[in-house]
Parts: structure tokens; sequence; C-alpha cells
């Protein structure tokens, strides 16, 4: 089964025209390459996989290797595949990147990591342009496919896997080896029980704000270490850490960020949940939801920021997105009919909402004031 991705090819494309250097960024298996070869040939000799011996032997000297390419303009980038193992390419390539004005000269594919954040923040500062690149998403698999986006997540593999226990072995296999390959790899030297220990503890505080005292405590270890954990998980976009708002309003407000995997597959791999029944029955299924609705919201608003917003009263509001010198806010809701909460009507007038939207689970859409509609998250898709 192939899932089209126009809207990231889209993106990919305008960075190609206005950008020197893009960067393509996101965690292992998520579809970097596969949409890279929709753009070059991977048999092409302007092809580099750092994974590949050969292609590693000929970055030993890269200005022998790249100098020769044409690149960007009319001839297409040249692909270097996870550049992240090579730091030492990024003078180089700031060098020959500096030598023309021509947008689209590399397409550089990294699984992200701090090095890789660091090295294209400090050495292609202003030549590049970074493209994050995550799992599928409900606008690419389609509204008829939310349920098993939710339970299975959006890494291609697990997501077209041929049976739910196919998708849960990828999945338990994928967060084996990002906590003993791809974290030491990115010079993240955390014991791997101690990490893979962590992560569990962390699927367990999915959806609620952070407080470092519980986990630095059972894992025995000081609150700033925990933290150091936090970060690096949230570099390699396995976590969201979602940021609170603060406004001058006289209310005690929260100033912690809430705790989201961004991918759903892999928290239910971490909490044991092998197929839907299983995550309806659970606990913690509220608090997947949440999390689900709110990667699908910031996907298809891209919004300029991002919040979530609660007062140490009470009140609360899941999302709270800037975009355009509009404010709306988004509040998720694991319920057959939501009715207008106090919660609402108080984030309503504090925030000076433009709008309030209801996600929820259902079919119908309908308005619960002027300035409060429910709709299902389907109906958020633009095309819808």
């Amino acid at each position: 089964m192939q899932i089209e991705r126009r809207e990231l090819l889209a993106r990919l494309d305008r960075a190609l025209g206005r950008a020197r250097a893009v960067v393509l960024a996101g965690p292992r298996q998520s579809g970097k390459s596969t949409l890279a070869a929709m753009r070059v040939d991977r048999r092409a000799a302007r092809w580099f996989d750092l994974e590949h011996p050969v292609d590693r032997d000929r970055m030993l000297q890269p200005l022998t290797a790249l100098e020769p390419l044409p690149r960007g303009g009319a001839h297409g980038p040249v692909v270097i595949d996870e550049v992240q193992l090579a730091p030492e390419l990024f003078p180089v390539l700031r060098v020959l990147i500096d030598r023309s004005d021509a947008p689209g000269q590399f397409l550089l594919l990294g699984s992200a990591s701090p090095a890789l954040l660091r090295q294209t923040s400090e050495s292609l500062l202003g030549r590049v342009e970074v493209v994050e690149v995550t799992g599928f998403d409900l606008g690419e698999v389609g509204p008829e496919r939310q349920r098993a986006l939710w339970q299975r997540g959006g890494f291609p593999p697990s997501f077209l896997a041929r049976g739910d226990a196919d998708s849960l072995a990828w999945r338990l296999q994928a967060v084996q080896r990002h906590v003993e390959s791809d974290l030491p790899q990115f010079g993240v030297n955390v014991p791997a029980p101690a990490m893979l220990r962590f992560w569990r503890m962390l699927a367990h505080l999915h959806g609620q704000v952070w407080n470092a005292a519980e986990p630095a405590r059972s894992l025995g270890i000081s609150e700033p270490s925990v933290r150091r954990y936090l970060d690096v998980l949230t570099q390699t976009f396995m976590l969201r850490q979602l940021q609170p708002w603060h406004a001058n309003l006289g209310k005690r407000q929260v100033k912690a960020p809430k705790l989201y995997f961004r991918d759903t597959g892999l928290l239910h791999a971490l909490l044991g949940i092998g197929d839907f029944d299983a995550l309806l029955a659970h606990p913690r299924s509220g608090a997947s939801w949440e999390g689900f609705v709110i990667e699908q919201v910031l996907r298809v608003a891209q919004p300029d920021e991002a919040y979530f917003w609660a007062t140490h009263g009470g009140a609360e509001l899941d999302l709270l997105l800037f975009k355009g010198g509009r404010r709306v806010g988004v509040e998720v809701m694991r319920a057959d009919a939501p009715r207008i909460a106090p919660s609402m009507q108080i984030a309503l007038h504090d925030l000076q909402l433009d709008a309030l939207y209801v996600v929820y689970p259902g079919e119908r859409r309908y308005r619960l004031s002027d300035r409060i509609e429910v709709v299902p998250l389907d109906a958020l898709l633009p095309d819808t």
C-alpha cells in the first residue's frame, strides 16, 4: 500500500526552491528517504548514504566527492542520507554552499538528534531550511483509517503492518533500537536499561504536567539528569513538551510543560496495549486520545505558536493556538455529546479567544454557542 504525502512533498519542494540547503529531520523509518527518492534517484551518483561503507569511504575526502557535482537549480540537489553520522561534513558543506546562491544545492537527511540540530544551527545558519518528517497523519491516511492511526501510530512500518501483532512487534523493536543503538550513536551515554525504564515511566505520565521529582526518585538520579533524559527524547522527536501560556490575569497559572508522546503507537507499545479493544478499555485511553488529537491538530493547523493553559484553580485549555493574529482554543473530549463546561467559559473570557473548538470522536458537527463549536477530528482537515 502506497500512502501519498502530497502536502509534505509540497513543503519539501517549496523549501528546495528558496533555501540553498534543506534538512529533512525526523526519526528513523518515518519516510525521509522515500520522500527524497521522489526527487533524486537513490541509485544515482548524487546520493550518498553514510550508513553504506562505500559512500562513507567516499566522504573521507568530501571536497573530492562533492565539488565536481553540479547542484541546485535545474540540476537538483545532492542528497546526503544519515548526515548526522559525519558531523565533520558540515564545515565543508558550508564552504560549498557559499560558492553559489542557487537554491536546492543539498538535501540532507538526518535522524533527529541533538548533534544534528546543533550542527545545523551553528554551521549552516542562514543557509538551510529544516523540514520535519514524522509518521503519517490523518490527512495522509484518510479519515476512514483514524482508528488504526490512533492505535498503531504513524510510523509507516507500524501503520502498514499486516496485523496488529506485527505492528506491535515492530514498535517494541523500534523502542529497543532507539534506546540501544540510536541514542548512543547520537552521543547520549545513558545506560539502555535506565533509559528504557524512564521511557516506560513517561508512558504513564502522558498528558500530564511535568514534575521531575518522582521520576528522579524512582530512578535514583538527580532531577537535572532526568531533565536531560527528557530533553533528549524531545530532541529525537519521541516526545513533545507542550509549553504553558502565561497571561497577566491575577491568577496562579501552571508554569511547567505538559508531556505527550508524539506517536501514540509507541505510547501504546510501552503501555502493553496490543489492539483497539484493549486501547478502549485501558485507563489511559482518554489521555492517549488527547495526545493523538493534539498532534493531528498541530500537523494540520501549522500554528505560529502553540501552548496549553491551566490555572491552579482548575481552569484549563488543552491547546491555545496563535495564527495570523487570531487566538483559537482547542479542547479535546472523549465524550459522545460534549457540552459547555465552566472551564471553557473561563478560557474564552480570560484568554480572549476568537473561537474554541471541542474535538470529540463523534461524527456530527454542532455549535454550543457563538464562539464554541463541537467538531469531529476529521472536520479539521483542509478538504472537509
